[in-house]
C-alpha cells in the first residue's frame, strides 16, 4: 500500500514536545527504567493486540511501541501533537523497513471528534481494532472524558484500548523529592487543576477518575502497576549504579503488578479498557 504522502495535520500548533525529540531516546528510552518499564508495557500489548490488527496510537513520541507492533505484524496509525516527534517516529519505522506497517500523522487529543473524516484509508482508517497510549500522554488531555468520547467513536466493539497514565500517588517521588529538600515538587501531582510545564497543564487522573471517564464507551478489565516498586525514570543516575537491585525489584514488581495497591501508587498504571 502506498501511504505517502502524509496527510496534514488538522489544526497545526505547537507542542512543548518539539525540544524532546531529539533527546527523549537517549533519557528514556534507552535507560535502565525506562527500558524495563516499556517492556512491563510491551508484555500486555502482546496480550492484547495479534497480528494483522489495526491500531490507532495517541501520543505516539518518537514511534517506539509503533515499530515494535508493526514487527508483530500489527498496522499501526501512530500520533502525536509535536510535529517532530511524528517526524522522529516516521523515519524510525522507514529505518526499519516497516512504513508499509506504521502510517504517522500529527494528531492532537482534541481532533480525535472529526479523525473519523480524514484519518487515511485502508488498515489506517477508523474503526479500528484497538487503541494505544503510552508513558503520560493521556496525562496531556485537556478534558479526558471528551478525549475518551472521541476515542470510542474510532473503536469497533469489543476493541481494546490500552493507557498508560501517570497517577497522582507515588510514595517513591514523595520520598525522593522530600530527602532532596523539594517538597513542592513532592507533592506537584496532587495540586488541583494539575501541573504548568512548558505552558501546558499536566494532570495527574486517578484510576476511578479514569474509569468514570472512560465511561460509558469503554469497561475497565485490567489496571496494573508500572513504577511502584520499580522507581520513577528521574532516578535513572542512581538506578545505573545499582542494577541489580533495579532488576530485583523490576522482577518483583511483575509478579504482583495488578494486586492492591500497587497500581494506585505507582509512577504509571496500566489500564485495559474493552469498547462497550
Amino acid at each position: 500500500m502506498n501511504i505517502s504522502p502524509q496527510p496534514p495535520p488538522l489544526h497545526p500548533r505547537d507542542s512543548p514536545f518539539e525540544a524532546e525529540a531529539a533527546t527523549y531516546d537517549a533519557s528514556f528510552t534507552r535507560s535502565l527504567i525506562g527500558s524495563l518499564m516499556r517492556q512491563a508495557v510491551w508484555r500486555r500489548l502482546d496480550a492484547s493486540f495479534s497480528p494483522g490488527s489495526h491500531i490507532l496510537e495517541l501520543g505516539c513520541g518518537t514511534g517506539e511501541d509503533a515499530t515494535y507492533l508493526a514487527r508483530r505484524g500489527v498496522f499501526v496509525l501512530a500520533t502525536d501533537p509535536a510535529a517532530e516527534m511524528v517526524a522522529t517516529a516516521r523515519k524510525k519505522a522507514e529505518d526499519a523497513g516497516l512504513a508499509n506497517q506504521v502510517l504517522t500523522r500529527q494528531l492532537g487529543f482534541e481532533d480525535l471528534c472529526a479523525m473519523d473524516h480524514a484519518a487515511g484509508r485502508g488498515q489506517f482508517e477508523p474503526p479500528f481494532d484497538g487503541a494505544l497510549s503510552n508513558f503520560g500522554a493521556l496525562n496531556c488531555a485537556t478534558d479526558l472524558t471528551t478525549t475518551a468520547r472521541g476515542l470510542a467513536n474510532l473503536l469497533r466493539p469489543g476493541a481494546r484500548a490500552v493507557l498508560c497514565v501517570m497517577g497522582p500517588l507515588v510514595p517513591w517521588e514523595w520520598l525522593w523529592f522530600f530527602l532532596h529538600g523539594h517538597p513542592r515538587t513532592a507533592l506537584r501531582r496532587l495540586r488541583r487543576g494539575g501541573v504548568t510545564w512548558r505552558g501546558l497543564t499536566v494532570r495527574y487522573p486517578s484510576i476511578r477518575t479514569l474509569r468514570k471517564a472512560f465511561e460509558p464507551g469503554f469497561r475497565l478489565r485490567r489496571v496494573s502497576a508500572i513504577g511502584a516498586l520499580l522507581p520513577p525514570s528521574y532516578v535513572e543516575p542512581w538506578a545505573a549504579r545499582h542494577p541489580a537491585l533495579i532488576h530485583r525489584l523490576d522482577r518483583w514488581e511483575r509478579r504482583v503488578d495488578t494486586k492492591f495497591p500497587l497500581p494506585w501508587l505507582a509512577d504509571h498504571y496500566l489500564a485495559e479498557l474493552e469498547r462497550r
